[in-house]
């Protein structure tokens, strides 16, 4: 299997993180690629038609895309009970999507700052891509601690990507302000051995 990779995006570590978690890194040859939305991969074309990574290319089937599915065919692969069953297996989903809107978010703002020139880019549209983190992240604190801080699962991992994500691009902001249980889980979290080796270069 080929995983195409990008060393700055939380997608790809998401699936990185899984990879080290479950013991596949091994399994999987990782190919870095520059991609942006404005100049594709070469790499990508005819394999994944949205030109979007990470992509999983396999020998027995089509390219996998997005982040969300590569991570459940790796934990279905690996038999590691990341998607438990059951009725818990909807709140890891839950939590992934909301890890991934933040995601979402914060990669758009980034887009806006990076692709689009200074003077057409719309502050009101950023500082409500911003809101939805800050309601995001808001909600992870008072909601969601007690699952955070229980077994290992594919939304933990989504989460403490994210909020990677956001100490990378927009650390400035201060998605920690008000946060102080999420803060304190992510320092920890962090910590991890696959974390440590899925950090994006400085």
């Amino acid at each position: 299997m080929k995983l195409y990779h990008s060393p700055m995006s939380p997608y790809v570590r998401k699936v990185m993180v899984l990879l080290h978690e479950t013991n596949q890194l091994d399994d999987v040859e990782v190919m870095t690629i520059a991609n942006t939305p404005l100049d594709p991969s070469d790499s990508l074309l005819g394999k994944v038609p949205l030109t979007r990574i990470p992509a999983l290319e396999r020998s027995d089937g089509p390219t996998l895309f997005d982040s969300r599915v590569i991570c459940a065919f790796l934990d279905a692969r690996a038999k590691a009970g990341m998607y438990p069953e059951g009725s818990g297996r909807w709140d890891v989903l839950t939590l992934e999507a909301l890890a991934d809107g933040i995601m979402d978010s914060a990669l758009a703002v980034a887009y806006e700052e990076r692709f689009r020139p200074e003077d057409k880019q719309w502050d009101l549209w950023k500082d409500a891509q911003w809101g939805k983190i800050e309601r995001a992240c808001a909600a992870l604190n008072q909601r969601w601690m007690a699952h955070l801080t229980g077994p290992l699962d594919m939304g933990q991992i989504a989460v403490a990507c994210a909020l990677g994500y956001l100490d990378l691009r927009h650390d400035a902001r201060g998605w920690r302000k008000g946060n102080d249980a999420l803060a304190a889980w992510h320092a920890d979290f962090s910590e991890r051995p696959s974390m440590v080796a899925t950090h994006p270069p400085a």
